[in-house]
């Protein structure tokens, strides 16, 4: 069965350049991953018209990601991102994406077809920035898919990828992440995106208490080099799961190759400690090069 994940897709531009098209985004970044993996995903977004689209498709189809729910806007094209790297490898962004084709692509023809499609897959996977750049109708329609496939028992993945200029305020943007929170059986969070998003000093421990308590039967959080906790509905308190220390060349990206190891481990059945080295695994080998994503 196929994993459906809904989101944006850009062209990336990276400080280090390198030639051909690049293109990224948290969600298309753990697509790729899983398709990679030999998983069936289904990419939901919208870009253009325009030949750049044309190719853009084109490639995550080589990828063998199922682009038949990648719709197209008779007016807009994709977003673009720009990639800035320190000299420790840690990375900032600049983005070019009002007009992104994506924002709208709840609006679009085919966008119907494609949530009837998602209610039936074997995964569903959204993130806080699938959330942030639609409109409300929107957003409403994706964690409304989340909760009839939670109360039927099926998966949705949730990751609260905060980007604070996605969001008129953070109060906005974190009650909006507690609806989506409420509405998945798996959660992804990133401990530092978490304290952002509430102002907070949380630890890892109470992070993933609270996404418990929000009704998430699954929650891996993200430490970067202090590991990831992990806390299940059978089990009692979190537990801490140690990260293998590695060189930082890039660090665009690692969580979504965490996230990508993680529900490759899972969509597989193995063991949720299996899954976040699964996770571990990817994000080590994607810090390990410069981009989100091998190309």
């Amino acid at each position: 069965m196929t994993t459906f994940i809904f989101g944006e897709a850009m062209l990336e531009y990276h400080s280090h350049g390198g030639a051909g098209l690049r293109y990224g985004g948290d969600t298309l970044n753990t697509a790729i991953h899983l398709a990679r993996a030999g998983h069936e995903v289904a990419y939901v977004t919208a870009v253009g018209t325009d030949p750049i689209s044309d190719a853009l498709v084109a490639a995550w189809a080589a990828e063998g990601i199922d682009t038949r729910h990648v719709l197209r806007h008779p007016d807009r094209n994709p977003g673009i991102y720009a990639i800035h790297l320190d000299e420790h490898g840690e990375r900032s962004f600049l983005y070019w994406r009002d007009r992104s084709a994506a924002r709208e692509m709840f609006a679009l023809p085919g966008m119907a077809e494609a949530l009837e499609a998602a209610a039936s897959a074997r995964l569903v996977y959204f993130s806080l920035i699938s959330l942030a750049i639609v409109d409300d109708a929107g957003r409403d329609a994706l964690i409304t898919l989340g909760g009839q496939r939670k109360r039927a028992r099926q998966a949705v993945a949730y990751d609260s990828n905060f980007r604070p200029n996605l969001w008129p305020d953070h109060a906005t943007a974190a009650a909006i992440s507690q609806r989506a929170v409420h509405n998945c059986t798996i959660g992804l969070p990133t401990n530092t995106d978490e304290r952002d998003l509430w102002g907070s000093d949380e630890g890892e421990g109470a992070i993933a208490s609270r996404w418990a308590a929000g009704g998430c039967d699954l929650v891996a959080v993200k430490a970067a080099e202090k590991g990831c906790v992990l806390s299940t509905s059978e089990a009692g308190e979190p537990e801490i799961i140690a990260a293998v220390p590695t060189d930082v060349v890039d660090s665009s990206g690692a969580g979504d190759a965490f996230n990508g190891g993680f529900l490759d481990g899972w969509l597989r059945g193995k063991a949720v400690g299996e899954c976040v080295e699964s996770g571990q695994q990817k994000a080590r080998e994607t810090l390990a090069h410069r981009g989100a994503i091998l190309l």
